[in-house]
């Protein structure tokens, strides 16, 4: 057992040994108005003294119909609310109530020379500490001027995360469950500073406020596993917990996952959740005339025949974005990574 390992293991021992000798105290969730925790732990969100993150019953684990691609990270997102309040639906969005407090937790599945796997996400609702390794958590906790973002990264004990606002890196070496054979690849995962979470979340540029991205009503159509077992839509789940006050109506959205969509509605959902927060007529690449939302059909606005106007010299030598036939794409879609299909 590594000098880590032994370290963990008797610091996660001692404190599962005060939880018994404390009893039987419940712990909930807890929201204290501008507050900026230190430490994740004082959120109250999951149960941090056994082997594996738990979070706790009273929180609602969630997940978009279409998930953010970040380097191959598995993700683990909760949802708690405040007792006593209720989100709203308005224009089939969801208005949370000041106190809600969102969690994204990003890890990864690991072997046991301790690279990570680049392995399918299935949506776990809990994270096993021995095979897995945890990054950070990002928190997005409503105040009552608006969102605030704060992103905590994990110690390598994985017994506490801290907040860190200026962000952090950690260098991984990955290797893919499916290939064996291929080289292993390493990088650098980069933990985003307060900024950058505005950045994002921020789909109204310049003076709109930030908003969920995936905890919002229609990617919360997506059925999922509840914490019953029960295998439904997730709106339904938060209107039975008495969490939203009705359901929108209309259809479930589309989802990149579903492979018996035709490919083009579900590129179109991808590329919805992957840079739609920008690619909108109000977001922060409106400039570039691409807009990504999966709401506008006409075809140029989608890329198709468009001159790449607002990617200077990162266009290439393309003349446009996206040409019927042609599987070339202009690399204002692509970050440089040494990760293939890397986005943030």
């Amino acid at each position: 057992m590594t000098h880590s390992a032994l370290r963990a293991f008797l610091t996660k021992g001692l404190a599962s040994t005060l939880l018994l000798l404390a009893g039987c105290t419940e712990v909930t969730p807890s929201f204290v108005a501008d507050a900026r925790p230190q430490r994740l732990s004082e959120w109250n969100l999951f149960d941090l003294n056994t082997q594996r993150l738990q979070p706790l019953p009273i929180v609602e684990v969630v997940k978009p119909a279409n998930p953010l691609f970040t380097d191959y990270a598995h993700k683990l997102r909760t949802l708690w609310m405040p007792e006593g309040t209720q989100a709203t639906l308005v224009n089939d969005e969801i208005d949370y109530p000041v106190g809600t407090v969102l969690s994204k937790t990003f890890y990864y599945p690991v072997d046991d020379a301790g690279n990570v796997i680049r392995v399918a996400d299935q949506g776990a609702r809990e994270i096993n500490l021995a095979d897995s390794r945890l990054i950070e958590t990002r928190v997005l906790v409503r105040q009552e001027a608006g969102w605030d973002a704060l992103p905590y990264v994990w110690n390598e004990e994985e017994t506490e995360a801290f907040l860190r606002v200026a962000g952090a890196s950690r260098p991984l070496t990955m290797v893919t469950a499916a290939s064996p054979e291929t080289p292993a690849t390493q990088f650098a995962y980069f933990v985003p500073n307060e900024n950058q979470c505005s950045g994002c979340h921020t789909t109204e540029h310049p003076d709109g406020g930030m908003h969920p991205l995936g905890a919002i009503a229609s990617q919360l159509t997506a059925s999922s596993h509840s914490a019953s077992g029960e295998f439904q839509p997730q709106i339904e789940t938060l209107v039975a917990r008495g969490w939203l006050d009705r359901a929108p109506q209309g259809p479930a959205l589309d989802s990149y996952e579903d492979t018996s969509l035709p490919i083009g509605q579900r590129a179109l959902a991808y590329l919805n959740m992957q840079c739609g927060h920008c690619h909108n007529p109000d977001g922060a690449a409106d400039t570039s005339g691409l807009v990504l939302t999966g709401r506008h059909k006409t075809a140029v606005s989608m890329g198709v025949c468009k001159p790449p106007v607002a990617a200077g010299g990162g266009a290439g030598d393309l003349q446009y974005g996206i040409v019927p036939g042609d599987p070339r794409i202009v690399r204002s879609f692509i970050t440089e990574s040494p990760l293939p299909n890397r986005t943030k």
